[in-house]
């Protein structure tokens, strides 16, 4: 099988973004079931950085840690009989692709089930950004069970998540009121939500926005004040977190994550829709920054700022 040459970021231990290294390794050639993809645009996100602060686990035998979920770019090679996620494909297709493991790179060898066309109206930054997000906040809806007509509460609306809930709500007829700072409260109307702004005295501002309290509330933040107003306006068994899992298992109310394998399943099932919606102009995905691939350390500094703005993309 022939090897190509690829720029990877990796993490050779685990700690903060200084030690991520920039080295260049081999890549297979595409087998059958696999695509190989020049990426001109990786996706940056929490779960990234958390992969390789040990979040999630510490085990010597993981490492290095490549990270990088959701990319996009260009077909270089597809495999034998061998079709995208999609239908079809050919070398010079635009494509993106999530769920994947290594996106940090130049090019990347991955499976076929996880890659689709990219629609013409999506530069590569926003199409390696959409679907984590999207995914993530189509699962904070789906284990609410909201509807048309309901009112949900969706804290840190203005961050990558809940900008996605906010369209999605929009689009579905639910209204929707999201917590923000005052700086932020034009991208919560931007995007379809009515804003409210977080910090002392929130409980009082849902209120007067929901006298009757609200359907579901959805935690983007993971903060105690989230999850305290949470509970307080909105029934417990639709209270969601992506964040707060502690606070979950504690006080009893409903957690999801892409590592929990009924939300990967759904997230995986949701992939094409999604895709579908950003290419017909009814999503849209916020670009706050790129950066060049070896600067990843610096991208990820300024995400885990927690108000990067929008989302962040490396162009290898």
């Amino acid at each position: 099988m022939t090897q190509r040459t690829a720029k990877q970021i990796v993490a050779p231990r685990y700690g903060g973004p200084e030690v991520l290294e920039e080295v260049e390794q081999e890549i297979p050639q595409a087998g059958p079931g696999q695509v190989t993809v020049e990426v001109r645009a990786a996706g940056v996100n929490p779960a990234d950085y958390k992969g390789f602060a040990g979040a999630y686990s510490k085990d010597p035998e993981a490492l290095p840690i490549h990270p990088g979920y959701e990319v996009a770019g260009v077909v270089l090679d597809l495999g034998a009989d061998t079709e995208l996620a999609s239908g079809g494909g050919a070398v010079g297709d635009e494509v993106l692709a999530f769920r994947v493991g290594g996106g940090y790179a130049s090019r990347i060898t991955v499976p076929a089930t996880d890659v689709f066309a990219k629609p013409a109206a999506l530069d590569f930054p926003a199409a390696a950004n959409l679907l984590l997000a999207g995914t993530t906040a189509e699962d904070m809806l789906r284990v609410t069970g909201v509807r048309a007509g309901e009112t949900v509460l969706v804290h840190g609306a203005s961050g990558a998540v809940g900008v996605m809930v906010l369209q999605l709500a929009r689009l579905r007829g639910i209204r929707a009121i999201g917590t923000t700072s005052g700086a932020r409260a034009d991208v919560v109307t931007e995007f379809g939500g009515e804003p409210v702004r977080y910090g002392d005295g929130l409980l009082d501002r849902v209120r007067a926005l929901a006298p009757d309290g609200v359907d579901a509330a959805l935690d983007c933040v993971g903060t105690d004040e989230a999850v305290d107003v949470s509970l307080a306006v909105a029934p417990k068994e639709r209270v969601v977190t992506i964040a707060a899992m502690g606070r979950a298992q504690r006080d009893g109310f409903l957690a999801v994550g892409g590592r929990m394998p009924e939300s990967a399943a759904f997230r995986d099932s949701v992939r094409a829709s999604l895709i579908a919606l950003a290419g017909s102009g009814d999503l849209v995905v916020p670009i706050a920054r790129t950066y060049p691939l070896a600067r990843a350390a610096e991208a990820l500094t300024f995400l885990a700022d927690g108000h990067p703005g929008g989302k962040i993309a490396l162009i290898p």
